[in-house]
């Protein structure tokens, strides 16, 4: 079954939005400690919008817009979301995405340390995402033509 676009944008952010936390569940101890090093990045701290993103994106990529993709890619996004902070999500991406460019542009975001650190990093998270939601570990299946 076909998704009008539309219809499926509106979905997923309402799917999206039924996990963000409660007000309550974002309380904060009222005397938190004082430490000399910044605290981390709070994880499933993923933008409405950075997840729709990833679900439209993670729904191509499985063979189209479908409920099925649309069930196992929200899962995927909030298994992730789980384990990296946003800012460590969006430099990974970032680094993966740009690692192919040519001569010293491409240098930018192959050669720093940290660069691999993160791409391993989202690769080891995602495949963890797609085992844990995906029935068949996320492999497109086609259909067997008689």
């Amino acid at each position: 079954m076909k998704l009008n676009p539309i219809a499926l944008l509106i979905l997923a952010s309402s799917l999206l939005a039924a996990c963000a936390p409660s007000p309550k569940q974002q309380a904060v101890a009222p005397t938190a400690p004082v430490s000399a090093t910044p605290p981390a990045a709070p994880a499933n701290d993923f933008p409405t919008l950075t997840r729709v993103e990833y679900v439209l994106s993670c729904m191509q990529e499985k063979g189209g817009k479908n409920y099925d993709n649309l069930y196992h890619c929200v899962c995927a996004v909030d298994k992730i979301a789980a384990k990296m902070s946003h800012e460590e999500f969006m430099q990974a991406q970032t680094f993966e995405t740009n690692k192919n460019l040519a001569g010293e542009r491409g240098g930018v975001f192959r050669d720093p340390p940290q660069s691999k650190v993160l791409r391993d990093r989202l690769k080891a998270v995602n495949e963890e995402a797609v085992a844990a939601c995906f029935p068949n570990g996320g492999k497109v299946s086609t259909p067997k033509t008689k």
